[in-house]
């Protein structure tokens, strides 16, 4: 088989593995290095490198569910106990997180801020790939912390930036489910 098949086929293999099903051992920082080293060639007009990734683990996962449990409250103020124990687990489900951000450049001449989100968001699909041929499991997760102001803020980032995600990395539990992929067939059309 040709390695371009191979590549083919292992992108095509990629599933998201759930947060909860990831364990210790996750990639150590040198693996962790190496999986983003492959997210560096995402595509990146300009050449402004907008990815940025905040590793978090060990004890800074109980500083993400001090952070989601406050912007929790600020959104909620009568929150009900339950849902803030909720919230203050999501971090501590895999042993390691990614947050990927596109920390962008505005009024830059010739790429707009849109774009440079975009390539955040290629570098953090190569991640995923990465982890994937690497044998981790990952899963990339959002809901609203994703957009939430206080967090963004939490985490040093600027109002203008933008996180794409947490990536959750870790041994998963168990294989994923096989999924059926749909054909891509029937998302292409000719335009004429």
């Amino acid at each position: 088989m040709s390695d371009s098949r191979q590549l083919i086929d292992l992108i095509a293999a990629r599933r998201s593995v759930k947060a909860d099903m990831l364990v210790e051992p996750a990639p150590s920082d040198a693996q962790l290095t190496d999986l983003l080293q492959a997210a560096m060639s995402a595509p990146d007009h300009g050449a402004i490198r907008p990815w940025r990734f905040k590793v978090i683990r060990g004890d800074a996962r109980h500083k993400l569910s001090d952070l989601f449990e406050e912007a929790l409250r600020k959104r909620e103020p009568e929150v009900a106990d339950d849902v803030v124990a909720a919230m203050r687990g999501k971090p501590l489900r895999s042993p390691l997180i990614v947050a990927a951000v596109a920390e962008v450049m505005e009024n830059h001449p010739k790429v707009p801020v849109e774009e440079q989100v975009v390539a955040a968001a290629c570098a953090t699909q190569n991640l995923l790939l990465a982890a994937h041929a690497a044998g981790w499991g990952a899963i990339l997760l959002t809901g609203w912390p994703a957009f939430d102001a206080t967090v963004k803020q939490g985490l040093g980032l600027a109002a203008k930036d933008s996180i794409i995600g947490f990536v959750y990395m870790g041994t998963p539990t168990e294989a994923p489910r096989d999924m059926k992929r749909p054909d891509a067939r029937n998302y292409i059309e000719d335009w004429r």
